[in-house]
């Protein structure tokens, strides 16, 4: 009795000590980011590893450098912070992410203190033409003569004498050696064009030199380091391959820490992804106009259990808001959103958040920014109700007014969820705010319920905030949201009637933005664990991994299969999953499908949720590249480009064999469905899209940034 008792007095103690040792080194971390080196200094005297890592190995120097605090990194250093630690996912340097953000003086002080990455640094202050960074690289740790080389080069496109001469003086120190000499004729074999699935690059000789210039990028310069080998000047880190037999370059190949890349050769002319039709092949028949059903509603994010089936609803394919053809109304709602309307009867409902400072920041395009908005004046949370056939509004709500708990991302709002009804209650979610709210269906609110900040963003450091957007759904009466956010990640019911809890479900996920699907009768997430789960109890069902770090697409449903992706990089897979799954039905590494599972592959996509539709599966890539397979088995049936290129945000929606893709320019390119892809019509709206649009009884209802807009025959 008397060993049991002191056993669990140990047991006690020992788990106390580990929960506090990891509460202590949360709090270093949030100190190092917070620059606060009192507290940075109290952690540590208190017990804190100055070496502890999150999940992806990052200590508290790598967010001390991340924002630039020098004083910090100064008293982690001191402290014994292991200077040259790389993380797991980027395989960073403490040292390269303050040159990422341009904070120059923690670069030099890490150099000057023995960090190794000296070429990186060497490599971009060259190119930038920072002298004080040049110096301090090239009195680094470990530089060797083909990073030297490399940089003067960077250091002549710049045309910087005092730079030029320093890195020459430097190069000088080292044994001389053969340079790598690549003959013109064959740098000339090199140029031309690269491309896979994802992006298409140029390869440029100029002189004697080769660059690589990526989509709306400047120009890289390459650097032999071999005769078909070379390095990225300013990428250090990054290099490229020239692939080919028979003296005929096939590939481009780009190496990278976090693996490889390929880029075909592309002929002449060609793209990288098909490119539509330009005339309808004459083996393919008109599209025809369905037969008009009964009005249906569009109750959630994209229609009913996310489909994004609009058949029989009589939804155009043309358009033109300057003529005013075909544009039944057009109705301005104040502040702005990303989420989607959603129709039931002969109403729109929209959400909107309005900031009292009139910050309307948005970035759209195709970039990889972590930084958030930083706006956090008072908001006003509002749900608008608009006539379906006059785009009147019918009545306005507010349902919270005060400051966001949480920033934004550049690419998003305060009002990212779409609300859902099931024609007798509106449900909205306002993440940033943690509020859950209904109203019937004339503007009455029936009950808002505090979920807690929904605190939602970048998986490497929460202080970038990025703004919750996985929207609400209801299921036999309950309202289902999903909450992965930074801490205590959550999926719960609650009664659509009264807004009781009924069930909550811890989830061990980072952030994620999908939306939850219904699928033979259990509720599917999309995260970087995908789940299903019991509707009425909250009960886990099964999982499967691995999946992407960020995931953003709705899980759908078709061929009597759930179909859910993943699209950042590197783990980019498409699942589709069998009814029967039950527990743990991560496959082997080497396996495509399982009992569990029908087919899988690794060309996910990011951003949009994928569209089931007349038994073939379109995915579309935030880049605007669409790919067909055939929904039972996966066979890939073409590839193609949407529009020309773009940044896509928006889902793309069908009607009447007919697909709909909105790009972030505003565009709305509608083209054949089936097996070959063929282009349309484009309907430019001339305002922002982020949106996903909804069909509903012979309007196409379109939410840019600043309007809502009816889309119909008059």
């Amino acid at each position: 009795m008397i060993i049991a008792v002191i056993t669990l007095a140990l047991t006690v103690a020992f788990g106390q000590q580990t929960i506090d040792k990891t509460a202590l080194n949360e709090e270093l971390w949030d100190a190092a980011r917070a620059g606060d080196v009192a507290r940075v200094a109290k952690a540590l005297d208190r017990g804190a590893d100055v070496n502890a890592g999150n999940r992806y190995k990052a200590t508290a120097l790598f967010f001390a450098a991340d924002h630039g605090h020098v004083d910090v990194i100064k008293l982690l250093l001191d402290r014994g912070a292991d200077i040259n630690a790389v993380d797991t996912f980027y395989k960073f340097r403490p040292v390269i992410l303050a040159l990422s953000n341009n904070h120059d003086a923690a670069v030099v002080l890490m150099l000057e203190r023995g960090s190794e990455g000296a070429g990186a640094v060497l490599a971009q202050a060259a190119g930038t033409a920072k002298k004080p960074l040049v110096d301090a690289a090239l009195k680094g740790k470990g530089l060797t003569r083909a990073e030297v080389q490399g940089a003067l080069l960077a250091a002549k496109k710049s045309n910087n004498p005092e730079i030029i001469a320093a890195i020459e003086k430097r190069l000088a120190d080292f044994p001389a050696e053969a340079a790598v000499n690549v003959p013109t004729a064959v740098l000339q074999t090199y140029a031309g064009r690269y491309g896979n699935e994802q992006v298409t690059v140029a390869v440029t000789l100029k002189g004697d030199t080769l660059t690589v210039q990526p989509p709306g990028q400047p120009a890289l310069t390459l650097s032999p380091t071999a005769q078909d080998t070379f390095n990225i000047v300013e990428a250090p880190g990054l290099s490229v391959a020239f692939v080919g037999r028979g003296g005929m370059i096939e590939r481009l190949v780009l190496n990278s820490p976090q693996g490889t890349q390929n880029f075909p050769r592309l002929a002449e002319g060609a793209a990288a992804a098909a490119p539509p039709a330009a005339a309808k092949p004459a083996t393919l028949d008109p599209v025809k106009p369905a037969a008009r059903t009964a009005a249906k509603p569009w109750p959630a994010f994209r229609g009913a259990n996310a489909a994004g089936n609009g058949d029989g609803q009589g939804a155009v394919s043309e358009w033109n808001v300057e003529t005013g053809a075909n544009v039944r109304w057009k109705t301005p709602i104040p502040g702005f959103t990303t989420a989607s309307p959603i129709v039931w009867g002969n109403k729109v409902f929209v959400v909107t958040a309005i900031s009292s400072a009139g910050d309307k920041t948005f970035r759209t395009g195709l970039y990889g920014d972590v930084k958030p908005v930083e706006d956090l004046s008072e908001h006003t949370w509002k749900m608008f109700a608009l006539d379906k056939a006059s785009g009147k509004i019918l009545w306005e709500a507010t349902a919270f007014k005060g400051l966001p708990k949480v920033k934004r991302h550049t690419k998003s709002t305060q009002a990212n969820s779409t609300p859902v009804t099931d024609g007798t209650h509106v449900v909205a979610l306002f993440g940033t705010v943690g509020r859950l709210v209904a109203w019937d269906v004339n503007g009455k609110e029936l009950w808002n319920v505090d979920l807690g900040v929904l605190d939602s963003g970048w998986f490497f450091d929460p202080t970038y905030q990025w703004g919750h957007s996985s929207s609400p759904i209801i299921h036999e009466g309950k309202v289902i949201v999903q909450a992965d956010i930074q801490k205590n990640s959550f999926i719960a019911a609650y009664d659509v009637k009264t807004g009781k809890q009924l069930w909550k479900t811890p989830r061990e996920e980072i952030s994620s933005w999908g939306t939850p699907t219904i699928f033979e009768g259990k509720i599917v997430t999309n995260a970087p664990t995908i789940r299903a789960y019991d509707p009425a109890t909250g009960k886990e069902v099964w999982k499967l991994g691995p999946n992407s770090e960020v995931t953003v697409g709705t899980p759908i449903v078709g061929e009597g299969l759930v179909f859910v992706t993943g699209g950042y990089p590197p783990v980019r897979p498409v699942y589709a999953v069998k009814p029967t799954a039950t527990g743990d039905i991560t496959m082997a590494k080497e396996k495509t499908s399982s009992e569990a599972v029908a087919w899988s592959n690794t060309a996910g996509t990011y951003i949009p949720t994928p569209l089931f539709y007349d038994g073939i599966l379109y995915t579309c890539d935030s880049n605007g590249v669409v790919t067909a397979y055939e929904a039972k088995t996966g066979e890939r049936l073409y590839r193609a480009r949407v529009g020309g290129g773009g940044a896509f945000a928006a889902s793309p929606i069908a009607a009447d064999g007919k697909l709909y893709f909105a790009n972030e320019d505003g565009d709305i390119i509608v083209a054949r469905a089936g097996r070959t892809y063929q282009e349309l019509t484009k309907n430019s709206m001339k305002e922002v899209i982020m949106s996903t649009p909804a069909i509903s009884d012979g309007v196409i209802i379109v939410r840019t940034l600043g309007h809502v807009y009816g889309i119909g025959s008059k």
